[in-house]
């Protein structure tokens, strides 16, 4: 969420741009993604990332559906994260009001933190789907995702493509809201 207020701070119309698309980016990934910790839950019945190795192999769906939903927390392009991070970068570079230390500053605060958010999911699917099994049998509640999880998934993470593809369905929603906030108090 730090990119949103750095797209806020920007008073640019792409950052400004960015953050809200941001914002709707990150409340599509994080329910996917709290959904899926649910299922995880549900099925393994412990919170602990280091038993729940290796279980890849008995539940491919929601080892798939948890892989592409990851992707997406990372702002993989043709997701509606990396747009949105994309803009409030641009946004930033974009705003003529700014020095140029600070425009440095700024976007090195926000490598840092593209770059610690591959280390943490990454390190989480390789521990859940990739690690060592701690016992060679499988419980009786280890199913794999059935049609309503996968249909609610699905719901989820549609939206999450359709923006990373086509941004300016929604863009144009609230496109002119935007410069008529910036038209009236900022310039």
């Amino acid at each position: 969420m730090g990119f949103v207020l750095i797209g806020i701070g920007s008073i640019t119309n792409l950052g400004l741009n960015g953050a809200i698309l941001q914002m709707i980016s990150h409340g599509l990934i994080g329910a996917s993604l709290f959904f899926l910790a649910g299922i995880s839950y549900d099925r393994t019945r412990t919170l602990v990332l280091d038993q729940m190795g290796g279980i890849g192999n008995s539940m491919p769906k929601i080892f798939t559906l948890f892989t592409s939903c990851s992707m997406a927390s990372l702002a993989l392009p043709g997701m509606s994260g990396f747009i949105a991070e994309l803009m409030i970068f641009l946004g930033v570079i974009d705003n003529p009001n700014y020095s140029s230390l600070f425009k440095i500053i700024i976007i090195i605060i926000q490598g840092i933190g593209i770059i610690l958010t591959p280390i943490y999911l990454l390190s989480m699917l390789r521990q859940m789907f990739y690690g060592y099994k701690f016992s060679n049998t499988l419980e009786p509640y280890f199913m794999d995702a059935g049609p309503r999880e996968i249909f609610i998934l699905i719901c989820l993470f549609f939206p999450i493509i359709s923006i990373g593809i086509y941004p300016n369905f929604v863009l144009s929603i609230w496109n002119s809201k935007v410069n008529f906030l910036l038209s009236n108090n900022f310039f």
